[in-house]
């Protein structure tokens, strides 16, 4: 049975390192949320580290400068692990061909294709139409408001072709705000359920956690075996990534999840067990919001 905590601070001196949610957990997708910096801040001057580990499809860089731009500042972070980073790696090594075929947002997404210096060799990317391609690289749908069912077609093609997807963020929806939109791991999941292959990168796949202990080993006055607790919005992404890399959770139900867990302030206690046992989750511990 998960905890619920009235703030971070109450369970902060039991760990190192927290890796942190973006969107959801510190901001809504157009601005930060004011408890949400602070704690991260308090927790910092306590001598934790903070490594924010998200799904963005964008390299780091382009994340911070997107998250200082809404007031989560610098003071309340030291790291940050993308899936787009993540992904990226794999794509200039090759793992879905030269010749892609690109599905995101142009030219918000383009950023996806710059050199990545940390790749020995890597090959030449060229993105082509679809009926060229040797891949797909997705860092999101076209229109994020329009129904996914629109790229049943192309999918159709791309699978008859054997085209794989590359999968740049697992998320299936984020709220910008009050508005609900598609993101690249919908298309990924209707893509799988046609038949298609697709290969993702973010949370809760392995690879963006391997990227964010690599951020986090380049992190001074840590202990040998720093004790981690993942903080999330995303019962699939976040709670069940750290299960499976069997480290604490904070689950924030006033994100994705408010309606079912029944959060104001605070998550109603047997809407929030309902919730987790239909999911097939367990969180450490919950709070409606990060503060």
């Amino acid at each position: 049975m998960t905890r619920i905590i009235d703030n971070f601070a109450a369970i902060a001196d039991q760990y190192d390192v927290a890796f942190v949610d973006l969107w959801g957990c510190m901001h809504n997708g157009i601005s930060a949320f004011p408890d949400a910096v602070a704690a991260m801040r308090a927790f910092r001057a306590g001598g934790g580290k903070v490594v924010l580990v998200t799904n963005s499809p964008r390299p780091w860089e382009s994340v911070a400068r997107q998250i200082s731009a809404m007031g989560v500042s610098e003071d309340c972070w030291d790291a940050i692990a993308t899936s787009g980073d993540s992904a990226r790696a794999a794509m200039f090594r090759g793992i879905v061909g030269q010749k892609v075929y690109f599905m995101g947002e142009s030219p918000r997404d383009d950023e996806f294709f710059m050199p990545l210096r940390i790749i020995d060799n890597p090959v030449t990317i060229e993105t082509v139409p679809l009926d060229q391609a040797e891949g797909i690289v997705c860092c999101g749908p076209f229109d994020p408001l329009a129904d996914i069912a629109v790229n049943r077609a192309d999918f159709l093609y791309a699978k008859t072709k054997g085209l794989k997807l590359l999968c740049a963020n697992p998320d299936i929806v984020v709220d910008r705000g009050e508005v609900r939109e598609w993101c690249a791991g919908a298309l990924a999941a209707l893509y799988t359920e046609m038949g298609g292959e697709s290969l993702y990168f973010g949370k809760p796949h392995p690879p963006i956690y391997d990227l964010a202990r690599r951020r986090m080993a380049k992190l001074a006055d840590l202990p040998a075996d720093p004790r981690i607790i993942a903080i999330g919005d995303g019962v699939h992404t976040d709670i069940l990534g750290a299960m499976q890399e069997e480290i604490d959770s904070l689950f924030i139900t006033g994100g994705l999840a408010a309606h079912e867990t029944r959060t104001t302030t605070q998550p109603e206690p047997e809407a929030l067990e309902r919730f987790l046992a239909t999911a097939q989750t367990s969180a450490t511990y919950s709070i409606g919001f990060l503060r």
